[in-house]
């Protein structure tokens, strides 16, 4: 499976598009870009695979993998990328502002089923980012 990634960059956050074979799953919230520092800036654009992973504070999410000078990137839930992330990506139901989103867990469930359902059945997630 692909996952394709489209972004809009403002300087106080990035907004994005999630789609698999050309049909929308979710929109997306990041931080803005800062040539990849730690905790302040989303990631570089570039192709990444996704896998499952378990932490108390988010339960089972998505990790990415793979990420040059970056680690423990996640897709979790999140409304507000400066408040909420630290370089992860947050998917949203709708974007309300530069790094702002509504109903984040309802869309983040929507990927997880679709992502999960894909690494059940042994077959890789590929996150392109553009």
């Amino acid at each position: 499976m692909k996952l394709i990634l489209t972004r809009t960059y403002f300087p106080s956050g990035t907004n994005g598009k999630l789609e698999c074979e050309g049909k929308l799953i979710c929109k997306t919230i990041e931080l803005p870009w800062k040539k990849n520092e730690t905790r302040v800036s989303c990631i570089p654009e570039g192709n990444y695979f996704i896998k499952k992973r378990f932490s108390n504070k988010f339960q089972w999410h998505l990790e990415v993998e793979n990420i040059p000078n970056r680690s423990l990137i996640l897709f979790h839930p999140a409304n507000n990328a400066m408040q909420e992330l630290n370089g992860c990506i947050a998917p949203v139901t709708q974007l309300s502002g530069p790094g702002l989103g509504l109903m984040s867990r309802k869309a983040f469930a929507r990927l997880k089923d679709l992502v999960y359902k894909t690494l059940e059945n042994n077959e890789s997630v590929e996150l392109i980012v553009k």
